[in-house]
């Protein structure tokens, strides 16, 4: 975990939990790159931000992990994070031994757990470790400044070593870089602040390099995604009753940014994906409802401070416009359930460059969906394309726009339109 500069300095580079000043829109994640000897692109340490000023506040460390990971998962996109690079991730002991990271819809392999000087050691740490290495993921001891009994309990079930170069005096640096080396775990060099400090871990013989000689914490912005309180407490009620997925999938549709999040969760899945994604139904039975359940869970724990979903403009324009495109889809195919629940994503997904800010066709390049909803939020074609044109011509309430739509769709005339509209309002 990089820290401060040695002179003050506004940014802080310590992992924090929500600031209540946070902006509600939109939430922030830092992250801080790890270069290798050749100065390449190693990894990005991820950081709680609490706005775009690039400050931050501690105050519950396992708080500002979760904090983290609902964005990476659910706002942000793994992705859009990290690219094709390891994410390091701030762990203190209650999330090591809680299921928070090991539950979620994360590679293993893509992430290193850093462990937080907070953190004591003992015989049940230590099982816990060897099961989070088991599982794939690797783990880093922090802020190390001496060969200490700390530092040789942890070495055994620990991959990586982050010393502290502020802390550890230039003198010991070779022989705190030989005690890991000996143990065939990877030197990490953090708070590496001037050409002179990078030059003596280099000839230290460190592999690994992070801090404010090489870059400070890029500060990543995304439009918040955040379904609300009533709706997360709805949805953990119905999960605990081992739900069907019919029963799953209507209450899904209930909340439109809940649909938004779930295809983050699965683009971010560790297993992949061999096909495309056209109804909420397969995202359920590819997800599973027990990692929905996590996610459910993370989120209600992540943000404690959300707006009722009925009071969001966009979050209504959203549910009205996928329910008056599923209405639709049954006068156009009658009895066509696939078509129905592709029509109803179609219109889901329909706003949601607004929604994080960004272009359709960057957001959709990196969403798992059909080909049938790309062409159709992309170039209009299709009869999901001709739908989404009725859809917002209802909405829009002009009668060219109506009767243009009609004309494309014979199957409506220009009053069905206007009455599905009211419809899907209700």
């Amino acid at each position: 975990m990089n820290a401060r500069a040695p002179s003050p300095s506004p940014i802080d580079d310590q992992p924090a939990s929500l600031s209540k000043e946070a902006t509600p829109e939109s939430v922030y994640l830092g992250r801080q790159p790890i270069v290798d000897r050749n100065g390449a692109l190693n990894a990005f340490e991820l950081l709680f931000r609490s706005d775009a000023t690039n400050l931050a506040r501690v105050t519950d460390d396992a708080d500002a992990t979760a904090q983290v990971l609902a964005r990476l998962v659910g706002d942000m996109g793994l992705s859009a994070a990290l690219g094709d690079h390891t994410g390091y991730l701030n762990v203190d002991r209650t999330v090591l031994m809680s299921d928070m990271v090991r539950q979620l819809p994360l590679p293993p392999e893509r992430f290193v757990l850093e462990i937080l000087e907070t953190v004591t050691f003992d015989e049940a740490l230590f099982r816990r470790c060897n099961e989070l290495r088991r599982a794939g993921f690797r783990l880093a001891l922090d802020d190390v400044s001496q060969v200490s009994p700390r530092l040789l309990a942890f070495l055994p079930c620990v991959d990586i070593v982050k010393i502290d170069f502020m802390e550890c005096p230039r003198e010991r640096l070779a022989e705190l870089v030989a005690a890991v080396r000996q143990h065939r775990k990877v030197s990490l060099a953090e708070k590496v602040e001037t050409r002179g400090d990078h030059d003596a871990a280099m000839r230290a013989g460190f592999e690994l390099f992070q801090g404010y000689h090489f870059a400070k914490p890029q500060v990543l912005t995304s439009r918040r995604i955040t379904p609300s309180r009533d709706a997360l407490l709805r949805l953990m009620v119905l999960l605990s009753g081992e739900p069907g997925i019919l029963e799953l999938e209507a209450e899904l549709k209930r909340i439109p940014n809940l649909v938004v999040q779930l295809l983050r969760l699965l683009q971010s899945s560790a297993s992949g994906l061999a096909r495309t994604i056209s109804s909420m139904r397969e995202a359920i039975m590819v997800v599973g409802t027990r990692q929905i359940t996590r996610w459910a869970q993370l989120l209600l724990f992540a943000d404690g401070n959300l707006d009722a979903l009925r009071s969001d403009p966009l979050s209504q324009l959203c549910g009205t416009r996928a329910r008056f495109m599923e209405l639709a889809s049954g006068r156009l195919r009658p009895d066509d359930v696939w078509f129905a629940d592709t029509a109803f994503m179609t219109g889901v997904f329909s706003l949601i460059h607004v929604l994080f800010g960004s272009a359709i066709e960057d957001i959709l390049s990196t969403m798992p969906i059909h080909a049938d909803m790309r062409r159709a939020l992309l170039e209009r074609q299709g009869d999901l394309g001709l739908l989404l044109n009725a859809a917002e011509a209802a909405e829009s309430g002009e009668l060219t726009a109506i009767r243009t739509a009609c004309n494309a769709l014979p199957v409506f005339t220009p009053n069905d339109l206007i009455v599905l509209g009211l419809t899907a309002v209700g």
